[in-house]
């Protein structure tokens, strides 16, 4: 039986002829038509060669007009208000300088002035003996001493920023630029012992019950060595120590310093002014060698210190409930906060212990006893509860002995929970904190505290903790995950 072969058909015509196969759309074509599908391609490549053209020219277009890009447009205008912004800056500081030393002169002017008359009027009278001309040269002495020491200015370089960054966002989210503290940053859990360890010893990489601590914009750790009675100062990126204060024994000598409780760094007279709790006095004490101590106020059974920007020192009585300030020539200082006795009240503080003063000089209080920091405004008669408050205890609301107090640039308020072994953050206006680090109870692990009790953040923003009973500083990164 014969069957009948069938030609496939063209694609373009219906008439049985020989045909090739289009590898592509594996459609049938005689060969007329497969030329014509041939050429067919050739001019959709032509088009797609075309457009290409098109956007290669667009793309070289755009490249060469990125100097019109609106972003570029409104970088050059951030950049234009910056400039601005620190030349008015700088312009008002260099004003307050100029007034700020022009008050002092004249005050040294007033006294010269006084000193004149006095003199001028027992001259007159011709009524002197010994006694007043050795009053007369203690005066006279200290109007040169005055007019010998510059005024008590330095720059002070804040924590809020004075120009806000911009930043270039990729699509995936990532900030191009270096981390800023907010309420949402967090710290790494573990911490990293960058000096001392959990046995005291006086090594100069030992610590024997530390306290206080001073980090400065060099990045330079300054940690009062209460039993060591000495303030080492730490580098902490070449891991090299050295005594800088005290460290020749407890004592009240001029080379000696008794259990220190917190220091800070004057950098206009380049010096610290420490806190001598067991000679119940403020020193001043030189940065350079063989330079030793001058008291500054005595008589005072001091636990923190600080300094605001003018120049003025604070310092916390832990037995008179209060806190005072200091002007350049003050001899008793001035109440800013408590000073009406042993008490809860709002105008009463219970063994006042770390200080901080803000831009505004608002001072901020870890009322200890009353395990609560209260915030002063300038010239309040009371003060108001930043954290804590709600009696002593554990829970977010609650503190137990708080001990180091500092304050972001946007106000929210840092503590050292001492007695919960944990750093607390309680942002601005919130009645309730969250732990920072530590609260895992007791310890001598990397994320573990033995009585936490002070802290600071150095200027990239790394949380840095005193861990009393640990005999160590800890150190936590900022958390960028």
């Amino acid at each position: 039986m014969t069957t009948d072969y069938k030609k496939p058909q063209c694609l373009n015509c219906p008439k049985d002829k020989t045909t090739s196969k289009c590898t592509g759309c594996l459609q049938d074509f005689c060969y007329n038509h497969l030329t014509y599908h041939r050429q067919e391609l050739s001019r959709q490549l032509e088009h797609i060669e075309l457009n290409r053209d098109v956007v290669n020219q667009k793309l070289h277009k755009q490249t060469n007009l990125v100097s019109n890009d609106k972003f570029i447009k409104q970088i050059n205008q951030w950049e234009q208000d910056s400039i601005k912004i620190i030349q008015q800056t700088a312009n008002e500081c260099r004003q307050l300088l100029m007034d700020y030393r022009n008050q002092y002169y004249d005050k040294i002017e007033i006294h010269l002035k006084k000193f004149s008359e006095q003199i001028r009027e027992i001259r007159q009278e011709n009524n002197f003996d010994e006694t007043d001309l050795n009053q007369f040269k203690e005066k006279f002495k200290q109007i040169q001493r005055q007019l010998q020491q510059p005024p008590n200015v330095s720059l002070k370089h804040d924590m809020t920023p004075l120009i806000y960054k911009i930043s270039v966002v990729r699509s995936s989210g990532k900030i191009v630029s270096s981390k800023n503290i907010n309420k949402n940053t967090k710290w790494k859990q573990n911490g990293l012992t960058v000096v001392g360890g959990n046995v005291g010893d006086k090594k100069l990489n030992q610590l024997y019950f530390p306290q206080g601590i001073y980090i400065d914009n060099d990045d330079l750790i300054y940690i009062a060595d209460y039993e060591n009675h000495r303030i080492v100062e730490w580098k902490s990126n070449m891991n090299i120590s050295r005594t800088i204060a005290g460290g020749n024994g407890q004592g009240n000598r001029i080379d000696q310093i008794n259990s220190p409780t917190d220091v800070i760094v004057d950098k206009s007279n380049d010096c610290l002014l420490i806190c001598d709790a067991g000679n119940r006095r403020v020193v001043r004490w030189s940065r350079r060698i063989n330079i030793h101590q001058e008291t500054i106020i005595n008589d005072i059974d001091c636990i923190g210190l600080t300094m605001d920007n003018k120049g003025d020192i604070y310092v916390s009585d832990c037995l008179k409930n209060e806190v005072r300030r200091w002007t350049q020539g003050d001899i008793d200082g001035t109440i800013v906060a408590g000073g009406n006795g042993k008490g809860d009240k709002l105008n009463q503080l219970s063994c006042p212990t770390y200080i901080f003063v803000d831009e505004n000089y608002a001072v901020y209080v870890s009322d200890c006893n009353n395990n609560r920091v209260m915030k002063w405004i300038k010239d309040a008669k009371e003060g108001i509860i930043v954290a804590g408050g709600q009696g002593q205890g554990d829970s977010l609301t609650q503190l137990s002995l708080p001990q180091g107090v500092i304050v972001d640039h946007l106000g929210n308020v840092y503590v050292a929970d001492s007695l919960n072994h944990r750093i607390m953050r309680w942002l601005k206006d919130s009645h309730e904190g969250s732990i920072v680090v530590g609260g895992n109870k007791e310890g001598e692990k990397a994320n573990q505290f033995n009585c936490s009790v002070s802290l600071s953040l150095d200027r990239h923003g790394n949380l840095y903790v005193v861990d009393y009973n640990n005999h160590r500083v800890q150190k936590f990164d900022i958390d960028s995950s």
